[in-house]
């Protein structure tokens, strides 16, 4: 008989450090985090694909360092006002002004404040057009976030799963890691649809369900 994995947890994102998940990919951006205050400069960029946790460790940053989450289309405001001695901007690409953006950063440098900007890609990648603020941000330190390995999707994909209270076996989780995409937006579209599967057709999530759901997007790929 197939052991289930029952998974009993409300369909909301958990954004505690407890409840984030500690695996090679992302080992290097908890450790900057970790490290502050003690960052070489103002200014940390956490990059990676969509989905792979930059906004829960966003949300684990600024419970620590007390960091403000700015609004991205709303920083000229901060002209007028203080800015906070933390902040978080996520996403940080694309900027929506840069010389608000730069005032911004040199204003939390002089005051030993800190900065922390997400973004799906790094800052070479980025559209800057403001050379000072492409040079301060492409010198702030960079951390990136990689695809994940069979242990972390597996624990994803439970934790997903149990987001939704769906009770699966490990025969399914198994069948997942070895069939679907390896990214973490994959891990969430595929629970999402199996979620929504189970629920039109009245069944359990288990191995033929996986196996109808994802040989579609299979024979579509090709």
């Amino acid at each position: 008989m197939t052991r289930q994995l029952l998974l009993a947890f409300e369909h909301q994102a958990a954004s505690g450090i407890e409840d984030f998940m500690p695996a090679p990919c992302n080992r290097e951006a908890l450790a900057w985090l970790h490290r502050w205050p003690d960052w070489p400069g103002p200014a940390l960029v956490v990059h990676g694909p969509p989905g792979c946790g930059k906004s829960h460790l966003a949300r684990i940053w600024a419970a620590q360092a007390g960091a403000g989450q700015l609004d991205g289309a709303a920083l000229p405001s901060l002209a007028e006002v203080a800015p906070p001695r933390a902040g978080v901007l996520d996403p940080g690409e694309p900027v929506a002004d840069e010389v608000a953006l730069l005032q911004l950063y040199n204003r939390l440098r002089e005051q030993g404040g800190h900065l922390l900007l997400t973004a799906r890609r790094p800052v070479a990648a980025w559209a800057i057009r403001l050379p000072d603020l492409a040079s301060r941000l492409r010198a702030a330190p960079a951390v990136a976030i990689g695809a994940p390995d069979d242990a972390l999707l597996a624990a994803l994909l439970v934790k997903l799963f149990g987001d939704r209270q769906l009770a699966v076996s490990e025969d399914v989780i198994g069948y997942l890691i070895r069939h679907m995409e390896r990214s973490f937006a994959a891990a969430r579209a595929v629970v999402a649809a199996l979620d929504r599967h189970s629920l039109q057709d009245q069944r359990p999530v288990t191995v033929a369900l996986a196996r109808a759901v994802l040989e579609p997007q299979d024979a579509s790929a090709k």
